[in-house]
């Protein structure tokens, strides 16, 4: 089933709706991770899914609305654009500090970050490429993997999200977009570009450049991390138009 998105969420629309309609077959995110040698591939279409897959699980499980602060301690990757998406597809904020925060969103390399911070919830994130989850979790914790696979391809909010909810760290989503917007023009991302990234998205300038631009532009991600040194071969490969990091 095609998750569509165009009911009143302003950011995820925003970011997500270039990449659907005539577009939705095409790849929008490829991940490698060369350490692993993983290689990970999403359409526009499947994208989508996952994005209301997180939203439902964020909304069902962890009671997350408008007025709710989530924090992500996520590495660039194709779940973490799924989560954040979600997140602002439930009206929630995206805040820095996950001491501040409701619900933590955290990989098993920040959970204990995540412990201490003391927050209400928190969904850990194995990000196997094989959707296997996390063993061992303590009690309270839920694994995304297994929690996720429940939910339905189709995210219907309760409640419009307008562009002048707060979103980030006190922007609203109009805000955050108008930034994206600007940083694909600096950085001369077009629709339909091909975009190669090493750019890590744990700080505010990553996360917008390396993710949210990309997406403002009608771009397309192939997000690399822990390379090895074959970037040059892998641009060639995918076709990339453009580099980052």
């Amino acid at each position: 089933m095609t998750t569509v998105f165009g009911s009143g969420l302003y950011l995820t629309d925003a970011l997500l709706g270039p990449a659907l309609g005539t577009a939705a077959a095409r790849p929008l995110f490829t991940h490698y991770d060369d350490a692993t040698g993983e290689r990970m591939e999403l359409s526009g279409t499947t994208a989508a899914n996952w994005t209301a897959k997180a939203a439902n699980l964020l909304r069902d499980e962890c009671d997350v609305e408008p007025g709710s602060r989530v924090s992500v301690l996520l590495p660039a990757h194709w779940q973490t654009a799924a989560a954040l998406l979600a997140v602002w597809s439930c009206g929630a904020e995206l805040v820095g500090d996950p001491a501040t925060a409701d619900l933590v969103l955290a990989d098993a390399a920040r959970l204990d970050t995540a412990l201490a911070a003391g927050a209400d919830a928190i969904v850990a994130f194995s990000l196997d490429a094989f959707g296997r989850g996390l063993t061992g979790l303590p009690t309270g914790v839920l694994d995304f993997a297994s929690e996720v696979r429940v939910h339905g391809d189709d995210f219907v909010p309760w409640d419009p999200v307008p562009g002048d909810a707060v979103a980030w760290d006190g922007a609203t989503g109009a805000e955050v977009l108008d930034a994206a917007l600007a940083r694909a023009a600096a950085l001369e991302l077009t629709e339909g570009a091909r975009v190669l990234s090493t750019l890590a998205w744990d700080s505010p300038d990553g996360l917008r450049d390396g993710l949210l631009a990309v997406l403002a532009a009608g771009a397309s991600l192939v997000q690399v991390v822990n390379a090895d040194g074959s970037l040059e071969r892998r641009a060639e490969t995918e076709r990339a138009t453009v580099r980052l990091g």
